[in-house]
């Protein structure tokens, strides 16, 4: 009986049930708002404020100096006029020097009520620049003479 009862106690017992994972499923779309969506492109914010409208001078400004023509400040004129800006309220500087060579650097800008959007793009810049600043005493964006915007 001792070897029954220690062969018993050796047998293998019936092995323990495994569970079984479930997989639950819906037949709901994914919401709306699961989905990426890209940023909405800067505007022209017509009531706002200089501040308001400085994203979308900035990415006009980074457009035109990803061209070949981002050493011309016509090129930033028409594109900001493009985007909505008021070319009346527009300044920008020459794109030569008093000696005939290409300007280190050009400035743009737009009067926006009592302040100025400017930029400044050029090899001795760098990257583009864009801010906002108070408009000066004069009542204009830029120092010095700028060039007639005639076009």
């Amino acid at each position: 009986m001792a070897v029954v009862g220690a062969l018993t106690a050796c047998s293998p017992s019936e092995p323990e049930p495994t569970p079984t994972p479930t997989v639950t499923t819906t037949d709901s779309a994914p919401s709306a708002s699961a989905t990426p969506t890209a940023p909405a492109a800067p505007a022209l914010v017509p009531d706002g404020t200089a501040e308001d409208n400085l994203p979308l001078f900035s990415s006009v400004t980074a457009s035109v100096w990803a061209t070949d023509a981002r050493v011309t400040g016509r090129a930033y004129v028409d594109a900001l006029t493009a985007a909505g800006f008021d070319k009346a309220a527009m300044q920008v500087t020459q794109d030569t020097s008093t000696v005939g060579n290409p300007a280190e650097s050009i400035q743009f800008s737009v009067r926006w009520n009592d302040q100025c959007l400017i930029g400044q793009v050029g090899p001795a810049t760098g990257e583009p620049v864009t801010v906002v600043v108070p408009v000066l005493a004069e009542g204009n964006c830029l120092v010095g003479q700028t060039r007639p915007i005639d076009w």
